[in-house]
C-alpha cells in the first residue's frame, strides 16, 4: 500500500490522477450540457425541468454524483500541488524566459485559470445545485417537477453581473480545456501518430463548443430570447 501511495504522489503520479479525473469531468460536462440545453427547445421550460427530474431521481445519478464529487475534489487538490510543486522546483526566476517559445499562454497558466473556475463552482453549485438538492424548490411545473428552470430565469433575468461571472468563467473553462483535453490522454499514454492529431481535434471543438453553448445558457434567458 505504501508503494501505491508514494507512487501517487510522485509527480508522474499527479499528472496521472489529473489525467484520470480530467476525463471523466469531461465525461459529465458533455452529459451536463447536453440535458441543460434542453432550455434551447421549449421556452416553457418543461422539458428541462422533466431531465433536471431525471437527474434528481435516478439512483445512478445520484451515486454518481458522490464519485463526481470526490473526483472533482482531487483533480482540485492534485492541481494545486502540480502548481505549487512547479513553483517550488524553480525558486529564482531566469532573468528572461520566452514561455511562448515552448508553449501556449493557458498551458502555463492552468492554476490560474483552475482558480478562476473553483470561484465560479461555488458560486454555481450555491445557486442552483444545493437549491435543488437540499433546500428544494419552491413552484413545479404543469407536469408536477420541480421548477429549476424557473429557478434559472430568477437568478438570470434580474442579475447581469451573474449572466457575465458565467460568460468569463465559460472562457476559463474553454482554455482549460485547450490544454487539458489533449494533455490527458497523453498524460494516460494514448500517444498514436495516427490519432492523435484527430483527438487534439476534437479536443480543440469541444474546448469551443462545450464553454460557447453553457455561456450561451445565461445570455439566452437574460434576453429572454
Amino acid at each position: 500500500m505504501g508503494s501505491i501511495a508514494n507512487a501517487f504522489s510522485s509527480s508522474i503520479g499527479k499528472k496521472l490522477v489529473m489525467g484520470i479525473t480530467g476525463l471523466f469531468l469531461i465525461s459529465f460536462l458533455l452529459v451536463h450540457c447536453f440535458l441543460n440545453s434542453f432550455i434551447f427547445f421549449d421556452k416553457t421550460g418543461e422539458l428541462f425541468n422533466e431531465g433536471a427530474h431525471f437527474m434528481a431521481t435516478n439512483w445512478i445519478i445520484r451515486a454518481m454524483e458522490v464519485v463526481l464529487m470526490a473526483g472533482l475534489l482531487l483533480h482540485i487538490v492534485q492541481g494545486a500541488r502540480l502548481t505549487f510543486q512547479n513553483k517550488a522546483a524553480r525558486p529564482q526566476k531566469y532573468a528572461y524566459t520566452d514561455g511562448s517559445a515552448n508553449s501556449k499562454w493557458y498551458s502555463r497558466s492552468m492554476g490560474l485559470l483552475g482558480t478562476l473556475l473553483l470561484i465560479f463552482l461555488i458560486v454555481h453549485l450555491s445557486n442552483f445545485w444545493v437549491v435543488s438538492r437540499f433546500t428544494g424548490i419552491p413552484t413545479i411545473d404543469s407536469k408536477g417537477h420541480e421548477n429549476l428552470y424557473g429557478v434559472m430565469q430568477e437568478s438570470f433575468k434580474h442579475s447581469l453581473g451573474l449572466v457575465i461571472l458565467y460568460v468569463l468563467s465559460m472562457i476559463s473553462l474553454a482554455y482549460h480545456l485547450l490544454h487539458g483535453f489533449a494533455s490527458a490522454f497523453q498524460t494516460l499514454g494514448w500517444n498514436h501518430k495516427k490519432y492523435t492529431p484527430m483527438i487534439k481535434a476534437i479536443g480543440v471543438g469541444f474546448s469551443i463548443l462545450i464553454p460557447l453553448i453553457f455561456a450561451a445558457m445565461p445570455i439566452w434567458i437574460y434576453l429572454d430570447l
